[in-house]
């Protein structure tokens, strides 16, 4: 009578386009800690304006830089771990393309949400007659640069999130985890 061996196949599934469900996923991760801290931080910083003051944000735009540096560097690393983990990539290159496409759509969802809620706060009609203010140029200088650095430490945090949470690998037979192969030794 022959003998009848089990042995369980392993494979490796390797994605090879791009996982578009994971990088969604790491968008909505960015944005809710985002808006979560940065609401926090908006809260702290504003507390401590003097609004009889003819400046009453001098001083302020320091730490709200520094505050949405580090928020950001935060926020994109984590967004680009868990969007590299989701897609389930084999190779470090192919997580941090994934955090990199992770990060454009965010920003630009980070720009519509800005916009919008700056348009509801003004009541749709701007700020008139500000463009020659001084202390309102310094404040949108200040933001500029915070903004710049901002953009491109959490650039390389998404990135380097991304490419972290590659290298998860999928293990099971192809057609299920569980299936069992039947090596069968021929008779003598």
């Amino acid at each position: 009578m022959a003998d009848i061996a089990y042995r369980n196949e392993a494979f490796t599934y390797s994605a090879t386009r791009v996982n578009w469900g994971a990088i969604w996923a790491g968008v909505f991760t960015f944005v809710a800690i985002w808006s979560v801290f940065g609401v926090l931080g908006m809260a702290i910083f504003a507390s401590n304006a003097n609004p009889n003051a003819t400046a009453p944000v001098t001083g302020q735009s320091a730490g709200m830089a520094v505050w949405a540096i580090i928020l950001t560097i935060i926020a994109m690393y984590v967004a680009g771990l868990e969007t590299g983990r989701l897609a389930t990539v084999s190779t470090r290159h192919d997580g941090l393309i994934h955090g990199m496409i992770m990060f454009g759509l965010s920003v630009v969802a980070a720009i519509i949400l800005t916009t919008l809620g700056g348009a509801v706060l003004s009541g749709g009609t701007g700020v008139q007659g500000s463009a020659h203010n001084g202390y309102i140029l310094g404040i949108f200088a200040d933001l500029g640069w915070s903004g710049f650095v901002a953009l491109l430490l959490g650039w390389l945090a998404a990135m380097g999130g991304g490419s972290q949470g590659a290298g998860r690998r999928l293990t099971g037979s192809a057609t299920s985890r569980d299936t069992n192969v039947r090596d069968i030794r021929p008779a003598a």
